[in-house]
């Protein structure tokens, strides 16, 4: 019998939550209803007061099939990164389009994901928490049918992982990649040579398995440039030839990387090595208007696919899912305007928002203008044809610090629209 990749109960029960205050997205003229209740009534998006975050359903469903499409052509599995939705309504979607699993970054994150019943999980880092281990071995022995992967980088994080296993008598070997690792990157083993000793302490470890490598070739290049995609290619052929070198104790070992920028590279240079390579992209089911729609290999045109994903408005792009809606409420000097969204509210890390409509007035009243700053509660927004009360559309960058200021998240039948509607609400775990 076919295991669930995730227990669909579980998600289904979110609708039975009751709106209150504690949702800053929800109007007060919810509160007492449950979440499926006000979805099914499709209110209108102008029930909903400012600041706001919205999700546009098009675009989810777009980038969700796109990105299956272009994986299943291309041979490889994918485990999005679920910390840039941190939403297992979302995470559904992703597993019932034919994801591999769910990769998340630490013990919180595993720990909502196991809430949920994801079957199949990948933290990309090395868990050494010797509470959390002993939970870990717990869920493993509890559930034959629960996968886990994580990941090490020394031989020092082999022994911590393998005393706090030991001492929590685990029955399970964990299995862990080989972390590779780059100049001025992230985590990972930065010499060859002793990325294969760390492989060896694994297998001697009797609480592990060396079940692959792993690597995150997005810290190397923070731009397309020739020189950014030289830099990753040359660390992925580091990373494949630590694959091939190592010696594994699993029948199909994993080698693991991408994020959502470089993924057409790493299929090229890691796909021909055997076993599984599992691609961790997350930020493509939201994109943006900034960074990765600059970044994406389908905005760059080094990446296509030829399934059904690719078809409709947008193409074989993919679409940008998210928005903020701030409301001017102060026009205190010549050209010069005041929002009620800002740093609380709307991600800057990657770039400031950009005005695109007035919400019933289209496009044409910021025309040429733009967001030079935001406060903590404020967006400056400079050169725009607006009015006390008018509601602006800002399109954003980064959606990995967008959502994590929501827990609950409406989604829009078309963010484009005169009157968009919200069709559903997203419920989120940072």
């Amino acid at each position: 019998m076919m295991v669930p990749s995730i227990d669909g109960g579980a998600v289904d029960a979110l609708d039975e939550e009751r709106l209150d205050w504690r949702f800053k997205a929800v109007p007060a003229s919810a509160h007492g209803a449950t979440v499926g209740e006000y979805r099914r009534a499709r209110p209108p998006l102008s029930d909903f007061g400012t600041p706001l975050l919205t999700l546009d359903a098009g675009a989810l469903e777009h980038n969700v099939r796109l990105m299956a499409a272009w994986t299943g052509d291309a041979g490889v599995r994918l485990a999005p990164h679920g910390k840039t939705t941190m939403a297992p309504a979302l995470w559904r979607r992703q597993l019932d389009a034919g994801a591999w699993g769910i990769t998340v970054a630490n013990l919180p994150q595993l720990r909502v994901a196991r809430a949920f019943g994801v079957a199949r999980v990948q933290v990309a880092n090395a868990l050494l928490d010797p509470a959390g281990l002993a939970w870990l071995a717990g869920e493993l022995d509890g559930d034959p049918d629960f996968r886990f992967v994580s990941w090490v980088d020394s031989a020092r994080s082999v022994e911590l992982m393998d005393e706090a296993l030991r001492a929590a008598r685990a029955q399970r070997p964990v299995e862990v990649c080989v972390e590779l690792g780059g100049p001025h990157g992230r985590t990972g083993v930065r010499d060859d040579r002793e990325a294969l000793a760390v492989a060896d302490a694994v297998r001697k470890a009797p609480t592990l398995r060396l079940a692959g490598t792993a690597g995150y070739e997005g810290a190397l290049a923070h731009d397309a440039s020739a020189d950014g995609r030289a830099s990753v290619d040359a660390y992925l052929r580091r990373l494949a030839e630590l694959h091939r070198r190592a010696d594994f104790e699993v029948d199909d070992p994993i080698v693991t990387a991408g994020g959502s920028s470089f993924f057409d590279q790493v299929v090229d240079v890691l796909g021909g090595l055997g076993g599984e390579l599992v691609l961790r992209s997350g930020a493509y089911i939201i994109h943006d208007d900034g960074f990765y729609r600059g970044i994406s290999p389908f905005s760059r045109g080094t990446a296509s696919a030829q399934g059904d994903g690719a078809g409709g408005a947008g193409g074989g792009r993919f679409r940008a899912g998210m928005h903020g809606w701030g409301r001017v409420i102060s026009r205190p000097e010549p050209g010069l305007a005041l929002l009620d969204t800002g740093k609380r509210d709307l991600p800057f890390d990657e770039g400031l928002p950009e005005p695109q409509l007035v919400r019933g007035a289209g496009p044409g009243p910021v025309a040429g203008a733009r967001v030079t700053a935001l406060n903590d509660q404020h967006t400056f927004l400079e050169g725009a044809e607006v009015a006390v009360g008018d509601v602006v559309r800002l399109g954003l960058s980064h959606p990995c610090t967008a959502l994590d200021k929501w827990t609950l998240i409406p989604v829009v039948d078309d963010a484009g629209a005169e009157r968009p509607v919200v069709v559903d609400l997203i419920r989120t775990w940072f």
